[in-house]
């Protein structure tokens, strides 16, 4: 048995705004007997997650990002920029001088799943279909490929079959951050804006350039794949691949331990700790892109909080010296997590920072002083707010679609160290939906809430790291706002240099983590599994399933 702690970014299945949903608990119970299972080793590849996707068009919906992954390339992604052996669509890439010039050389000589020639003009296609969309009636805004930042594109065309060229208006990341599937055009040419975004199912096999192929899909129960005789750096050696879909971890883990699955992700540390104990098995845990956190609801007027303390920073500040992020971290998560800090996630390595030298420290006299100094003084246990009132605070908490689930003994541990410093807490879980519902903006029916414990699983673009912060946005949970830190969210998006993003991020990140709208708890740590008796080539040191891409699947073989 090996137990490994991988810690290059394999970012678990993203989340992210665009990965939302991938882990909703919606598809029907898989049935154990169902054909897509034998206990036998085989050439097939059998691997398991909580996953619920309805559809196999990456223009009509979030949820499928797996299975789709495995079929159809990006044109860059985020694995090929973190791992040089990793590539998408394109073989390499480069800007001008200019920061507005993109130029993409694609694989020569690449071809789709059916033989045709898979060319740079099938990658400007993809893109312009997105951007002839832009304000229409049917614009391409409700799937994983998506009109986002398609307006800031000036041209995109086909030099040749082999070269891309993206010219932006303004300098810009997204030609290389962005994570849409190149489609083929053949394929995609004669589907209006309108199916597209709805009707069109995009039925198996599906014609694409990855290495695994769609052939057959169960919706609630199965996807199941053929090798790419196509495949650019030729086929793959198993026979295929069959992804099962499940709603919760405990047949996973049963299917690991009776040899029916080769590979499950997303399970418990229960499950983990038990499957360790296996011979055949090795257990691995990643570090992905989520982030656990402690939210203040800073919003005033429609939507406020029960306290006008909460939109103050001094006040958000004290409670995070009575936090104790390590307890949390080897208490709730046991150790399958890494110390929280700011908002930018370890595994987004070019941008982390662990604010060493403004970190916040565990203690509950410091936190009982700052209180005290900014105006909250305590009377027979109890703080009281500026206008005088006994600060009392509700805490929602859940776990949203497409997250791993906080432990609860992290919001326990939240609500007791609050009560030793004077702020009674309330906690109320919800489920997926309404805790998403409260979350919402108050022009949206947000409804009015004083902490939250929550995740937040963005992609490791500075924009996207950053997006919690950014006034009136989406993501700002929290309603917090501050001209500095818009500022300095406006130069990252217009930023290419990567130096340069580094200083900005860092500055905006400290100025989340000095203003404290959220606390980062933990960053948690994808567990999952894989059996040794079956396949190999798994990866360096046994890395496994990328989660942003289709690594290793192109790479292994039988035993």
């Amino acid at each position: 048995m090996t137990t490994e702690k991988r810690i290059e970014g394999r970012h678990a299945i993203s989340r992210r705004a665009a990965l939302k949903t991938i882990l909703a608990g919606s598809a029907a119970p898989f049935v154990m007997q169902s054909a897509a299972f034998a206990a036998a080793c085989n050439s097939v590849v059998r691997i398991g997650a909580i996953v619920a996707p309805d559809s196999l068009n990456p223009f009509a919906t979030w949820s499928s990002f797996w299975p789709t992954v495995f079929t159809y390339d990006s044109l860059v992604g985020v694995d090929a920029l973190r791992h040089s052996g990793r590539k998408g669509f394109a073989k390499e890439w480069s800007v001008a001088d200019d920061d507005l010039t993109w130029t993409f050389k694609i694989w020569p000589g690449m071809k789709w799943s059916d033989g045709q020639p898979a060319t740079a003009r099938d990658a400007a296609f993809t893109f312009n279909y997105l951007k002839g969309s832009l304000g229409k009636p049917d614009e391409l805004n409700v799937g994983y490929n998506n009109t986002d930042s398609l307006d800031n594109a000036q041209s995109i065309s086909a030099l040749d079959d082999e070269t891309l060229q993206i010219v932006t208006k303004t300098p810009s990341r997204w030609p290389i951050d962005n994570w849409t599937m190149i489609v083929p055009e053949h394929i995609w040419k004669d589907i209006s804006y309108a199916d597209a975004r709805s009707t069109f199912h995009n039925d198996p096999p599906l014609v694409a350039s990855g290495p695994m192929i769609i052939v057959e899909f169960q919706q609630g129960q199965f996807a199941r794949f053929a090798p790419n005789k196509y495949f650019r750096t030729g086929q793959p050696k198993t026979s295929g691949m069959v992804f099962n879909f499940f709603t919760s971890a405990d047949p996973i883990a049963q299917g690991l331990k009776s040899g029916n699955l080769d590979f499950g992700i997303g399970l418990t540390v229960a499950q983990w700790e038990n499957l360790a104990k296996d011979p055949e098995i090795i257990v691995g845990e990643s570090p992905i892109e989520q982030r656990d956190l402690l939210m203040f609801n800073t919003a005033s007027g429609k939507g406020a909080g029960s306290t006008k303390a909460l939109q103050d920073p001094a006040f958000r500040d004290a409670i995070g010296y009575a936090i104790d992020l390590k307890v949390i971290v080897d208490r709730a998560y046991r150790g399958h997590a890494a110390v929280g800090a700011g908002i930018v996630m370890p595994v987004a390595t070019d941008f982390y920072s662990d604010l060493s030298d403004i970190r916040r420290h565990f203690d509950p006299k410091e936190a009982a002083r700052r209180l005290d100094a900014a105006g909250y003084p305590e009377s027979n246990g109890v703080r009281k707010d500026k206008d005088g009132k006994d600060l009392q605070l509700e805490l929602i908490t859940g776990t949203l679609s497409g997250k791993y689930e906080t432990p609860l003994a992290a919001v326990q541990l939240i609500s007791g160290w609050l009560g030793k410093v004077g702020i009674p807490v309330s906690v109320t879980q919800l489920d997926a939906g309404a805790l998403s519902a409260r979350l919402s903006a108050p022009a949206k029916g947000g409804e009015g809430w004083d902490l939250a414990v929550a995740q937040s699983w963005p992609s490791p673009d500075p924009k996207t790291v950053l997006n919690i912060g950014q006034t009136g946005g989406h993501y700002n949970q929290a309603s917090w706002s501050d001209e500095r830190f818009d500022k300095i969210y406006s130069e990252v998006q217009g930023t290419v240099k990567l130096e340069r993003l580094k200083e900005l991020v860092d500055e905006a990140s400290r100025i989340i983590y000095t203003q404290a709208p959220y606390i980062v708890l933990a960053y948690p740590f994808a567990l999952d599994a894989r059996r040794k008796d079956c396949f190999k080539g798994w990866g360096p040191n046994d890395d496994m399933i990328s989660q942003w891409s289709y690594f290793p699947f192109d790479g292994l073989e039988p035993v």
